[in-house]
C-alpha cells in the first residue's frame, strides 16, 4: 500500500472517530438535556403539588373557622329564640308591679292574693325560659355599662356621689344579654 492510501485510511479512520465522538457526545449531550428537561419537570410539579396542598389547607382551615362560626351562632339564636317575646311581657310585669302597689292600699286579701298568684306564675314561667331580673338598689356605684342613668340629681347624701339614688325601672337579662337596662337616678 502506499503512502497515500495508508494516509487516506488513517485520515479516514480519525474522521470516523471523530464523528463516532461527536455523535457520542451528542447522544450524552441529548440524555443531559433529558434529564434536566426531566428534573425540571419534576420540580415544576412539585411546586404545583405544593400550592394545591397550601389550597387544600386554606380551604380546609376556612370551612373549620365557618363551622365553628355558625355553630357559636346557633348557640346564640338558641339561647335568645324568645327575645323579642319577653321584650314584649316586660311591660306586663311592670304592670304586675304597680297593681301590686295599688292593692295594697286597697287592704283586698282576696284581690291581692289572685293577683300574687298569677304575678308569680308569670314571674316563675318567665324564670324558667331564662329571663333574670337584674339586682339594682339604691346606693349602688353606678356602671354606665350595665345601668341607663335617665337623669341627675344632687345627691341627697355625700356617700350617694356617682352611686344609684333611685330605680326608676327594673332591668332584665335574658342569659347573659341584657335585654332592658335598668333605668336609674344617679347622685351628684
Amino acid at each position: 500500500m502506499s503512502s497515500e492510501n495508508k494516509e487516506e485510511i488513517i485520515n479516514e479512520h480519525d474522521d470516523n472517530q471523530t464523528v463516532e465522538t461527536q455523535a457520542e457526545e451528542q447522544e450524552a449531550q441529548g440524555e443531559t438535556d433529558q434529564q434536566e428537561s426531566e428534573a425540571d419537570e419534576l420540580k415544576r410539579y412539585k411546586e404545583e403539588l405544593e400550592k394545591e396542598k397550601d389550597k387544600f389547607l386554606r380551604l380546609f382551615a376556612d370551612f373549620e373557622n365557618y363551622k365553628r362560626r355558625t355553630g357559636k351562632e346557633r348557640i346564640e339564636m338558641f339561647k335568645t329564640a324568645g327575645q323579642e317575646v319577653m321584650q314584649a311581657m316586660l311591660p306586663v310585669l311592670d304592670d304586675f308591679d304597680r297593681a301590686m302597689v295599688e292593692i295594697e292600699k286597697a287592704k283586698d286579701k282576696n284581690l291581692k292574693k289572685g293577683v300574687d298568684l298569677i304575678s308569680n306564675k308569670l314571674r316563675e314561667t318567665l324564670k324558667a325560659k331564662g329571663l333574670k331580673q337584674m339586682e339594682v338598689k339604691a346606693g349602688d356605684v353606678f356602671d354606665a355599662e350595665i345601668h341607663e342613668a335617665i337623669t341627675q340629681i344632687p345627691a341627697p347624701k355625700d356617700d350617694l356621689k356617682g352611686k344609684v339614688v333611685d330605680v326608676v325601672e327594673k332591668g332584665y337579662q335574658l342569659g347573659d344579654k341584657i335585654i332592658r337596662y335598668p333605668k336609674v337616678v344617679v347622685g351628684q
